[in-house]
Order: C-alpha cells, then sequence, then structure tokens
C-alpha cells in the first residue's frame, strides 16, 4: 500500500533529522489534529461547568495504552514522518526493539502465525504489552497521537482501566465520555475523505499502531499490508 500521493509533495528520504520536510499530507492531519484538540478542549469544559465532570486522565496514567490502538495510513504517514525529524537516533533504535517485541508478543497468541523474537524468547507471561511509543508512563509521539488516543477520556477510577485491559471481570467498567468523541467526528471524518479523495480504501486502510510503525519506518519485521 502506497502512502497518499501528492503530485506537489517534496521527497522525504530515508535519512533522519529536523531538515526533513512536512510533506502535505502530515500538514493536513496535523492542522486536524489541532481542530480536533481544540474541539475536545471545548467539550471538556462543558462538561465541567454544566454536568460538573473532570476525567481522570493524567500523565503517566497510560493502562489504555495497553489497548490494541488502530490508525488510518494518513496517521500513520504523520506518525513516521513526526519520529525521523524528532526523535534522536538512539530514540528510534530503541523504539524498533520495543517495536519488534510487540509484534513477537502479538504473534505468540493463540492462532498467530509464529514470530522469532528478537532475543529467543518465547515466554511473554511477564511481558506489559503497551504501545511501542510509551516510555516512563509518557508518549514520545504526543503531539501526533492518532485520533483513538486524542478523544479517549474516562471520567472513572484509572483501577477500572486497568483491570479492562487485562480483561479482569469487574462490577464496574470505565465510563467512557463518548461526547467527546462526538465533537471531534467532523475532524476525524476529514481525515477519511482525504484519504478517500486519494483513491485509497478508508477501512482498509486501518492497521494496528504497530504494525503501521514497522510499515512507514521500513523496518525488515514488518508486515504485508
Amino acid at each position: 500500500m502506497n502512502l497518499i500521493e501528492n503530485t506537489n509533495s517534496a521527497m522525504v528520504s530515508d535519512e533522519f533529522g529536523t531538515d526533513i520536510a512536512i510533506t502535505p499530507q502530515e500538514k493536513f492531519v496535523r492542522d486536524a489534529y489541532l481542530a480536533m484538540d481544540e474541539a475536545t478542549a471545548r467539550e471538556l469544559e462543558r462538561l465541567r461547568s454544566e454536568d460538573g465532570i473532570i476525567p481522570s486522565c493524567k500523565l503517566e496514567c497510560s493502562y489504555c495504552c495497553r489497548f490494541h490502538i488502530p490508525m488510518n495510513i494518513a496517521e500513520a504517514h504523520t506518525l513516521a514522518q513526526y519520529i525521523k525529524q524528532e526523535l534522536s537516533a538512539e530514540q528510534i533504535s530503541d523504539l524498533r526493539i520495543r517495536t519488534q517485541r510487540w509484534h513477537a508478543w502479538d504473534s505468540s497468541r493463540p492462532g498467530r502465525y509464529p514470530f522469532i523474537s528478537i532475543d529467543g524468547k518465547t515466554d511473554f507471561s511477564n511481558y506489559e504489552h503497551c504501545c511501542p511509543l510509551l516510555v516512563n508512563g509518557a508518549c514520545i509521539a504526543y503531539p501526533v497521537r492518532p485520533v483513538i488516543c486524542r478523544t479517549h477520556f474516562v471520567c472513572t477510577n484509572p483501577i477500572l482501566c486497568l483491570a479492562s485491559s487485562k480483561n479482569i471481570s469487574t462490577q464496574d467498567t470505565p465510563v467512557v465520555l463518548t461526547s467527546i468523541v462526538t465533537a471531534a467526528n467532523p475532524f476525524s471524518m476529514a481525515i477519511k475523505n482525504q484519504i478517500e479523495k486519494a483513491g485509497l480504501d478508508f477501512s482498509r486502510s486501518i492497521m494496528l499502531l504497530p504494525h503501521w510503525l514497522a510499515i512507514q519506518m521500513n523496518w525488515d519485521f514488518a508486515i504485508s499490508p
């Protein structure tokens, strides 16, 4: 699957660094993210002032990062651009290892095609299968985190999110603030429409973040899109 193409796009090399040009696709997604964040902030303020609802989400509360995170091709391109532009070679190397480790864990689950771990280990019983972008409880690509991450807010005790991420049955479940998703929807649709204008099937462009990450970074363990 090719990236969204635009004849006016600047060529992006395999080199990393801040001199990598921002592509039209990346700019479009970043602008959509900015508008989405503004709409989200307005809705959060409305929930606080009218209903007294305040989200319990905060820095280093990252239980939701244990879930599978889907993203589309435009978001994946934007994420890879950010990584190449902003992260150091050491950070990218560490990210590659974490991503490969995630792939090995994902492929070790029942019914999955076996994947050879980089360290030859097959025991993932104690593996914290969180998003590879999570480091010390924070996202290292936070400014370009996907829509699903930008719009996920809960107002319940974070312990419920932990239980849910581990499939532990409890009497209560996390209360998701769905009005945030609704407020952000017009900008999600704008990204979807942009992908479809490029002649791509939006639904078929959606994969899990670690899968897209390996493909966009051209890592040798990437699955075929």
